[in-house]
């Protein structure tokens, strides 16, 4: 099982479902920033200087659903 928090888990379902959305419309969606703390998690990538790169490096089995 991947080392997040239940938070951290639902940030990484939802950047699966909606396809690497911007930080901003993620952040807006769940009323915080919580970027950082997954991205140095190795959790997510992002390619930097390109809009929408969000990529999710946990496996689709170990993401929870989103609630």
């Amino acid at each position: 099982m991947a080392d997040y928090t239940y938070r951290q888990g639902q940030y990484l379902a939802y950047i699966y479902l909606h396809g690497g959305r911007g930080h901003v419309e993620i952040a807006l969606y769940f009323r915080f920033a919580g970027r950082l703390a997954v991205e140095k998690k190795k959790l997510i990538a992002r390619t930097p200087g390109a809009p929408r790169s969000i990529r999710v490096l946990v496996p689709k089995d170990q993401l929870p659903e989103l609630a």
